[in-house]
């Protein structure tokens, strides 16, 4: 790996006072004007105290006693007495003016150096406006004490996969249950001030795509026995050696899911999975994913597959799908609304997941609605599609007539899977047989971009400008261009959305030259050779703090890095998650005060453009130190963060770099910009074996 970056704060050494220049230059000028022939011994000569002269009283009179021993009036013109004090009062105002010059020369040639002496920052063109700030901030830092800069420690083992706002034992203390107690709970918790540790024998993941079908089972917490155990289909297409787990999507050991996947496509009526794309699916919700096996497969048919479940203490689904390098986070169909947009997935999928669809009246599947596009599919495979027993049928009875309700035309079942089609028709509701329920949500509580808000007994999404059907959106990749129409839905024009797109594509390619250098900095090269560019699947999980409307997304992309995004709209920003969705992405709604829902050592890159602006330009209830921790604890070991941002706020995210034992460097963007970028790495640490 790269040799280390220059870590820290960098230190001004303030210029030393101006009183030997001062003693020079007082010297020389009464030396040259010989001034010692006029006054005694006993009286110091007025220009070796220049200032004494100008704001001390004389103790001399006005009219003062000669050295003839008459007295005269020293303002007569004419006599060589007044002559020689009017030259003496002009080589006063003379010095005054001289020291004048020398001191504001003198905090000019501070001000040089200050900025000379920035190490970090390349091309040296920097405004004095942004020197006097980014030193006031430099100095501020260090006056609170030492201890503010101060390494943070490491945290204890317990935290090695550690997920805040999901502690079971705590929920069920304070009263959550049937099945809440695995909800999110981010208000009772006070996150440890630490940097998560790896475990012993971890190891930087494969590379894409070797790193989707193996990983090391040193790098999730997960037994054996849970490898082995019985669960979802996709948890049973697994291998266990000494050191790694190996994935087989199509084994004649194992049920394959290239099947399966060829079954779902044949029920919808197409050819097999690679006709997806032309029926208008690109972004799948998998609940319950097993371990992404599903995901995995649909990805070389350019599918994007989200896959979502419940915190899991040990053999987390969530984990190992991250750790495969397929998108994944926590989330549960339990009690509230996953912070998604209304109408975001082209289809969702649940091979055995363990969500009850029939359990509190339906309220589950009117969420599975919400998500789901008009025209979307939803797949379902259980045993209750084929029980025999009455129980069990009359549950199975009760999901199809509300299936019907919600207007859901089923068009096969194969076996366990049943496949449904929501209705591309918004008439649809209004048609019911005596307006079956559940209703529909009133504009009041049709909210498109819910926060983890109760789950809604009615019908979501009708009302929005966005119902559109799968069928009638442009394909992949044509959907990642939206329409002048689509366009207007969220304000904006077609000009604008380009002009974003040309500047995300020269960013990325930017990006890439910067890590260039730093990756290969430690590799010999004969003079005039340039570095090579680091490989195209050096990253694979990215996050995107500040998402906007998606460009750094859809410009990786572009530029052939083979990533995905998770794209995260902060919520006190402007909500473009609804175009992220419908460009073809995934992304989530997110509060950054509050710990991010996945698990220890999940992104590769972290990218935050305008976030800290946007984050800290009012008062919040965190610091930008808690963020960072939060950072570190989301990124691998040897993992990237890019940070663009104004000029005062890289200067204090640099300086929270030293605590956090990253290591960093301050980019100039452009000279005539007020804008910077903060690259950083995380070191590799893990704790020692006992």
């Amino acid at each position: 790996m790269s040799r280390p970056l220059h870590r820290g704060v960098s230190i001004r050494i303030p210029d030393s006072n101006n009183n030997d220049l001062w003693d020079s230059q007082s010297k020389d000028k009464t030396e040259k004007e010989g001034l010692d022939r006029r006054g005694s011994f006993g009286h110091p000569s007025p220009l070796r105290s220049p200032f004494r002269l100008l704001f001390s009283d004389n103790s001399n009179p006005k009219y003062g006693i000669g050295e003839n021993g008459f007295s005269s009036d020293p303002f007569i013109i004419g006599t060589p007495r007044s002559r020689h004090k009017l030259v003496l009062l002009f080589l006063k105002f003379s010095l005054v003016l001289i020291v004048i010059l020398a001191l504001a020369g003198s905090f000019w040639w501070t001000i040089s150096i200050s900025t000379a002496s920035r190490g970090h920052i390349y091309h040296g063109y920097r405004r004095l406006q942004e020197n006097l700030v980014s030193d006031l901030l430099d100095i501020g830092e260090i006056s609170y004490a030492p201890s503010r800069l101060k390494e943070l420690e490491f945290c204890s083992e317990e935290f090695e996969n550690y997920v805040p706002c999901f502690n079971v034992s705590d929920n069920l203390a304070l009263g959550f249950s049937d099945g809440n107690e695995f909800d999110r709970q981010c208000h009772h918790e006070l996150r440890p001030n630490c940097l998560v540790l790896s475990p012993p024998n971890y190891k930087i993941p494969l590379r894409w795509p070797t790193g989707r079908d193996i990983i090391w089972i040193a790098n999730a917490k997960i037994t054996a026995q849970e490898v082995l155990s019985s669960g979802s289909f996709t948890k049973r297409m697994m291998m266990l050696d000494e050191e790694q787990i190996s994935f087989r999507s199509a084994s004649l050991m194992f049920d394959g899911v290239e099947d399966y996947s060829h079954q779902i496509a044949e029920m919808i009526g197409l050819r097999n999975e690679s006709s997806f794309i032309q029926a208008g699916v690109r972004t799948i919700l998998d609940i319950g994913c097993g371990y992404g096996s599903f995901g995995a497969h649909l990805f070389q048919s350019q599918l994007l597959t989200m896959c979502i479940a419940s915190y899991e203490p040990s053999g987390s689904q969530v984990q190992l799908t991250l750790e495969r390098g397929l998108p994944a986070m926590v989330a549960s169909f339990t009690s509230k609304q996953l912070p998604y947009p209304s109408l975001s997935f082209d289809m969702l999928h649940c091979a055995r997941c363990g969500i009850d669809w029939d359990q509190k009246d339906g309220i589950l599947m009117i969420e599975a609605d919400r998500l789901l596009r008009p025209g979307g599919y939803f797949v379902w495979t259980s045993p209750l599609t084929n029980a025999r027993d009455k129980d069990s049928q009359k549950r199975w009875k009760f999901i199809q007539s509300f299936a019907e309700n919600l207007c859901w035309d089923m068009l096969s079942q194969q076996d366990e899977t049943v496949v449904w089609k929501k209705t591309s028709k918004r008439n649809c509701y209004s048609s019911r047989k005596n307006s079956s329920p559940p209703p529909l949500c009133g504009r009041g509580y049709d909210v498109e971009s819910p926060y983890y808000r109760e789950l809604q007994n009615c019908i979501g999404g009708t009302h929005s400008s966005r119902w559109i059907s799968v069928q009638e959106r442009e394909t992949w990749p044509s959907r990642d261009h939206l329409n002048k129409k689509e366009l207007a839905i969220f304000g904006l024009q077609s000009d604008e959305f380009a002009e974003d797109s040309e500047s995300w594509k020269a960013a990325v390619r930017n990006y890439w030259s910067l890590l260039s250098p730093l990756i290969f900095s430690d590799h010999p090269k004969r003079p005039g050779d340039e570095d090579p560019p680091p490989p195209y699947n050096m990253l694979r999980n990215v996050l995107d703090m500040n998402a906007h409307v998606g460009g750094f997304n859809s410009a990786m992309l572009q530029a052939g890095k083979s990533i995905w995004v998770m794209n995260v709209v902060p919520l006190s920003g402007l909500n473009y998650l609804p175009l992220i969705q419908d460009r073809g992405y995934v992304g989530v709604l997110h509060d950054w005060c509050e710990a991010f829902p996945t698990y220890p050592r999940t992104y590769d890159l972290v990218h935050a453009a305008g976030l800290l602006s946007l984050e800290f330009a009012q008062q919040r209830s965190c610091t930008m130190l808690d963020m960072f921790i939060e950072i570190d604890r989301l990124l691998r070991p040897e993992g990237w963060i890019i940070i663009r941002d104004t000029v005062p706020l890289i200067e204090s995210a640099r300086a929270l770099t030293t605590r956090l034992k990253w290591d960093a460097r301050v980019v100039e963007i452009e000279s005539d910009s007020d804008q910077r970028l903060l690259i950083c790495q995380k070191p590799f640490f893990k704790r020692q074996a006992n």
